[in-house]
């Protein structure tokens, strides 16, 4: 099926990534091999790659925990009809991760599961993606591969190590510049946005449970390369 000119699945999918904090989970039942959903939160890890904070008591857990294989569908909650929202299913398995950055960069975007995150039970677990459709519309159905949607890090170590500081530096110094962000550069509502967590491509933006993805008109590796990126957008904010 020929694809509008001005439709890019790769960001389209990226998009939706980024911004979801909550998605269906399906799993295979460890006792049938049945197909199970379950509602779950999300984030994701800096390349991409989907995180879950899930308790070992939940079915979920107990399935992919005897069988890693998992699906997960996220979709951007637009009002109205659902159907005609973007949506993407990711399909792979499931790992546990006690990576420190997968850990804060989950707890940024679902700062009410810090009560619970410690409990013995709970666990963190990243989806090792193999397969993802996106479905974005009418003629706008494509299949992708991990390599289109995840994006490269390794040569981003000095900008992970450093994002707590950065996202606490803009939450705390440049409050307003990130409010502009989102009301000017993205369209969105006024309020009181903040950061929730940059990668090498973008600056995440939420506002409660409503987040945005803000692009890099070029790839930021480092804290210097990213402060000069965010000097731009604040210029085309104030033009906007």
């Amino acid at each position: 099926m020929k694809k509008p000119a001005d439709f890019d699945p790769k960001s389209a999918a990226k998009k939706l990534v980024r911004e979801a904090r909550s998605g269906a989970l399906a799993t295979l039942m460890r006792s049938s091999g049945d197909p199970f959903c379950s509602l779950v939160n999300v984030a994701s890890a800096p390349d991409g790659s989907p995180l879950l904070l899930l308790s070992r008591l939940a079915v979920h857990t107990g399935n992919l925990l005897a069988d890693p294989r998992i699906s997960l569908m996220l979709d951007e909650r637009k009002e109205g009809d659902p159907l005609e929202g973007a949506r993407v299913t990711l399909t792979g398995t499931a790992a546990a991760t006690e990576d420190a950055h997968d850990r804060r960069r989950y707890l940024a975007r679902q700062p009410e599961a810090e009560v619970f995150a410690g409990f013995a039970d709970f666990g963190f677990y990243r989806l090792a993606l193999e397969s993802a459709h996106l479905v974005a519309g009418f003629g706008r159905i494509v299949d992708l591969a991990p390599g289109d949607l995840l994006i490269p890090v390794e040569d981003a170590a000095a900008l992970i190590e450093a994002e707590s500081e950065i996202v606490e530096h803009l939450n705390t110094d440049h409050a307003d510049t990130l409010r502009s962000y989102a009301t000017k550069l993205l369209g969105a509502p006024d309020g009181p946005w903040r950061c929730a967590g940059c990668d090498p491509e973008g600056l995440e933006l939420q506002l409660g449970r409503r987040a945005l993805r803000l692009p890099f008109r070029r790839r930021a590796t480092s804290p210097g390369a990213l402060r000069q990126l965010l000097k731009e957008l604040a210029a085309d904010a104030r033009v906007a």
